[in-house]
């Protein structure tokens, strides 16, 4: 299996960009100074937003930190869907299609 990087999730995200799916299992609170539990269970279609940050890539839901802080793995047989997950201090997503 290969190394997955930042340039393996932007060029997934850009070959499949009509077919893509999120679930984002936990985000920062500033409540607690931590990632809480979004509670979601389930992948949803991706919502692109107005802003095309660096670091979200225009998906809601979507949040990366650079500085080699953000960590891939791939995701596979989850649910039906195949992607890539990513966690960092900011919270846990995935993104993935239908596989």
């Amino acid at each position: 299996m290969t190394k997955i990087t930042k340039t393996t999730f932007k060029s997934f995200i850009k070959k499949n960009a009509g077919k893509l799916y999120i679930l984002t299992s936990t985000t920062f609170d500033g409540m607690v100074d931590g990632r809480m539990s979004t509670g979601q269970k389930t992948f949803q279609p991706i919502t692109f937003t107005d802003v095309s940050a660096a670091h979200t890539f225009g998906i809601d839901g979507v949040w990366l930190v650079g500085g080699s802080r953000d960590y891939f793995s791939a995701l596979e047989g989850h649910e039906g869907f195949e992607g890539i997950e990513c966690v960092n201090c900011c919270g846990k997503f995935a993104i993935a299609i239908k596989s």
